[in-house]
């Protein structure tokens, strides 16, 4: 096996993948600017794993410093990228800030991966590519539909970066699309904890369960679902990084790979906003404070996944549901 470089090996899902490569078998190097991550992940992955990674404390943005992590290490042979700013509703307000992060980190990354002999790629994406999707669930040929927000539109953009960068090489190259991490590591040594407020919706439920705000707010009680709230299809964080170890490995040894791939990650199931909160009052055994407000510039109505081509190319199957995502969610909030 040759060494991965993982970007963003400090933030939430970054930093699950770490082990579950570490655990099998994987020489792994991160570069994360810890903008919106903590340093301190390092030691916690370390405790989970026996093994210390490196963190090169560098913005993908800058070019000379991204050049010299690869210099110094000659023998990467695959790069999962998941740095990138991630708020829907930031996005909305600061386009600008996500397209220069987003898009002109990954131009770097792209070019230093050409330049060094790379021979495999795997991009997080999102479901947000797709924006309101007519029919679902969602497969990966569904039509890529205007965005909802500058967010989903990097993510867009990114993906058409890649097949256009990665065309005239060998570098062959995966997007995983998936939909709503969440959760934390059955260890309780990993979770969500960013630097920033949290925006995602399990752990503004935790932090409102433990008293850190005053309320949850739902954005929204009359679409048309079955409660009025979006639906969106929950992931374990820990499935989602089993299925990047999955993908690297088809990419490694699967005859099947081809130079360029989707696959769709969730659960399949759409869960909406208001049966999260009562998921988390069943394993948590407490009443939530919240509320229905507005709806949100750039949430999408309704989206959960088709992953059957996932299961099929790749052997993942997702193994957790919601509650897995609330009990794991709550016990590292507790922690």
């Amino acid at each position: 096996m040759g060494k991965i470089l993982v970007t963003g090996g400090c933030g939430y899902i970054g930093s699950h993948t770490v082990v579950d490569l570490i655990e099998h078998g994987y020489d792994i190097i991160s570069v994360d600017n810890l903008i919106n991550s903590k340093e301190g992940v390092i030691d916690n992955i370390k405790s989970i794993t026996g093994v210390e990674i490196k963190n090169y404390e560098v913005d993908l943005c800058d070019d000379e410093a991204l050049k010299t992590v690869f210099a110094e290490n000659p023998d990467i042979t695959g790069v999962i990228h998941f740095a990138a700013l991630k708020a829907v509703g930031e996005s909305v307000e600061q386009p600008v800030l996500y397209f220069r992060n987003n898009i002109n980190g990954l131009i770097s990354l792209v070019d230093c991966c050409v330049n060094s002999n790379v021979k495999h790629f795997i991009f997080s994406s999102s479901c947000t590519v797709y924006g309101n999707v007519e029919h679902l669930p969602c497969t990966e040929k569904s039509p890529i539909r205007e965005a909802e927000s500058p967010y989903g539109r990097t993510k867009q953009i990114s993906e058409m970066i890649i097949e256009d960068s990665f065309r005239p090489t060998d570098v062959k190259a995966i997007n995983l699309r998936y939909f709503n991490p969440a959760g934390a590591h059955i260890s309780n040594k990993l979770g969500e904890d960013p630097k920033k407020v949290a925006l995602n919706l399990v752990p503004v439920i935790t932090e409102t369960a433990l008293g850190l705000r005053d309320k949850t707010v739902v954005f929204g009680d009359q679409y048309d679902t079955r409660d009025g709230s979006c639906i969106r299809d929950f992931i374990h964080v820990m499935d989602l990084a089993d299925a990047h170890t999955k993908a690297l490995q088809f990419l490694e040894t699967s005859p099947k790979a081809k130079a360029l791939d989707v696959f769709n990650l969730g659960i399949g199931q759409g869960v909406t906003v208001l049966e999260a909160i009562h998921a988390f009052e069943k394993v948590s055994g407490q009443k939530l404070n919240y509320e229905i407000g507005p709806p949100r510039p750039g949430d999408v109505i309704a989206i959960y996944a088709d992953y059957s081509k996932a299961r099929e190319e790749l052997g993942w199957n997702p193994e957790k549901n919601i509650e897995d995502i609330m009990e794991t969610s709550w016990k590292w909030a507790n922690r």
